[in-house]
């Protein structure tokens, strides 16, 4: 897995039709091969079609893209995972993703409305059995239709249910959460390391300023004074510090960016090494403060951001 990933989320109500297409693209070119997805984000069609293109031109082998999709929230009853992940194949015309993972602890009420409400406008949540979920994704991997199967947002305790599941056949391989200087995750970082999960940083740069679902109460990371300060050092942006930052501590990135310029100058972090000092530095920056909170599902039994870690 490839720690340096490309992420694909884009809001489909603001997104231009043809710019997921077109920036995975021109990361494939610069040099990304960790591409992540979602079904929820509503584009993988768009991703998959560039992941085709780019493997037909020969630029790529479809064995050095890693593919990175999600098990949505409305899917979590074992016998709709293997359909979902279908459901995911047919739309990048894949025959496997190379991970797997289950997006949120959380079940919704199944079907085909990704964000169930009543008529009150309150979310509808699902009995949710993470241990029978899982199974079905193990089943997805000895089917051969992922290579490998992890979580997305579990915190310890969710985490420790599922590696002491009797009759465990699969671990999970990764543990995808928010991670950047501002919120370094040291707990829940070390908790994984001792299990051997790799860990996925998303929104390693801060995230865009939505309040429909940002806490903008943190500040903007890549405004920070000592991120601009070490930058200016190794000639480097704010963004490239905060990526090398999480990178060279054995974190995997997954910055999002439509840009073709921004898309390049995230991958170019390969060519210079943060000192102890700074590395320190940069944790102390933590704030223990969450850009994504997902308040609006803070009643669901199963919300894993009440937990310390």
């Amino acid at each position: 897995m490839p720690l340096m990933g490309f992420g694909t989320y884009a809001d489909p109500r603001t997104t231009p039709k043809g710019l997921g297409y077109e920036s995975v693209k021109v990361a494939i070119d610069v040099g990304y091969r960790h591409i992540d997805g979602a079904l929820v984000y509503f584009n993988e069609h768009e991703v998959g079609q560039a992941i085709r293109e780019k493997i037909a031109e020969g630029k790529v082998k479809r064995e050095d893209i890693f593919y990175c999709g999600k098990l949505w929230n409305t899917f979590h009853p074992p016998e709709l995972v293997r359909p979902s992940l279908e459901r995911t194949l047919k739309t990048l015309q894949l025959d496997y993703v190379d991970l797997y993972v289950v997006e949120l602890p959380m079940a919704f009420k199944p079907g085909d409305t990704f964000y169930p409400k009543d008529d009150n406008g309150k979310h509808i949540f699902h009995k949710t059995d993470l241990c029978a979920t899982w199974e079905a994704m193990e089943a997805c991997k000895d089917a051969g239709l992922t290579k490998s199967i992890g979580v997305s947002n579990f915190n310890r305790r969710q985490l420790e249910l599922i590696l002491n599941k009797p009759g465990l056949k699969h671990r999970p391989v990764s543990n995808q959460i928010e991670c950047h200087p501002y919120f370094t995750q040291p707990k829940l970082l070390e908790y994984c390391r001792q299990k051997e999960i790799v860990v996925i940083g998303y929104s390693p740069l801060g995230t865009s300023r939505d309040e429909s679902w940002v806490n903008l109460t943190c500040p903007p990371l890549l405004k920070d004074d000592l991120l601009i300060s070490i930058g200016k050092k190794y000639k480097k942006t704010a963004a490239q510090i905060a990526l090398r930052f999480n990178v060279q501590r054995g974190v995997g990135v997954i910055p999002k960016s439509f840009n073709p310029d921004r898309i390049k100058e995230n991958f170019q972090i390969f060519d210079f090494s943060l000192t102890e000092d700074e590395l320190k530095a940069i944790e102390g920056l933590n704030r223990n403060i969450r850009f994504v909170e997902l308040k609006m599902w803070d009643d669901h039994p199963e919300y894993p951001f009440h937990d310390e870690y």
